[in-house]
């Protein structure tokens, strides 16, 4: 059972970190899953209340800055609310149209078809598009970085005890 629990945890954790940079799977709710899967399986005695304080604080502020960072990258360069929701529905169905290119390309058209819909000239609306990419990837590094926290932490607690 300890070996199977184990094998749930890292693969949550993997999808997890996949997750930070392909948004069609779970990202940091996979990697807070995995800590259920630990305590439903092996046990919750290593988590306390500072535990989960901080697993959860860490949590917020990730599904928080996801989308900041990116909607941040979007106005940087000039894009208004319809580059920063074009910029989305790209990022979401862009994987789905284009795999693996469509992470790119999804977000950028987005934002520049998002620009065009309301009127905005060409030159600003490509602008837009590439505040979207670089949103995209400020959102992907943030991410990469806060859901290796998480994953450390846990390791740190499950170790301790």
């Amino acid at each position: 059972m300890i070996i199977a629990a184990w094998i749930i945890v890292i693969v949550l954790f993997i999808i997890g970190m996949v997750g930070a940079v392909y948004p069609v799977l779970p990202g940091a709710v996979a990697i807070y899953a995995a800590y259920f899967v630990y305590g439903w399986m092996i046990g919750f005695e290593p988590f306390g209340f500072w535990f989960w304080l901080t697993q959860t604080t860490i949590l917020v502020v990730l599904l928080i800055a996801d989308y900041a960072v990116s909607a941040l990258g979007v106005k940087k360069f000039g894009g208004t609310k319809a580059s920063v929701i074009g910029s989305t529905i790209g990022l979401i169905l862009g994987p789905f149209v284009i795999p693996i290119a469509g992470l790119l390309i999804g977000p950028f058209l987005g934002a520049v078809i998002g620009e065009l819909i309301i009127g905005t000239e060409w030159k600003q609306a490509l602008r837009a598009g590439v505040g979207a990419l670089v949103g995209f990837f400020s959102s992907v590094v943030v991410k990469l970085l806060l859901q290796a926290l998480m994953i450390i932490l846990f390791f740190v607690w499950v170790l301790q005890n």
